[in-house]
């Protein structure tokens, strides 16, 4: 009985913390595909792994990519107006 006790412990945590809810959308989302996927594991470690939440490294990278792509930005910008001023000359 304690093991049942265990089990029932350990559901309970799996609930509550939404894996149960999280694995049941996925495994429905598995159902519904119209066309079954060659690998079932694949296809939750992908799902999976798409609302796991970010590493905060991640996140960094993300923000530095956005931010190096605004200099790009500003250097493309920059780089035009220079070529039409070296035409002037």
């Amino acid at each position: 009985q304690a093991a049942d006790s265990k089990r029932e412990q350990f559901r309970q945590y799996l609930e509550k913390s939404g894996v149960l809810d999280m694995l049941t959308k996925v495994l429905v989302a598995l159902y519904e595909e119209p066309e079954k996927p060659d690998s079932a594991l694949d296809f939750l470690k992908h799902h999976l792994g798409a609302s796991a939440p970010e590493n905060p490294e991640v996140e960094a990278l993300r923000l530095e990519v956005a931010e190096m792509k605004e200099k790009y930005e500003a250097v493309l910008e920059e780089n035009i107006k220079l070529k039409a001023k070296v035409k002037v000359y």
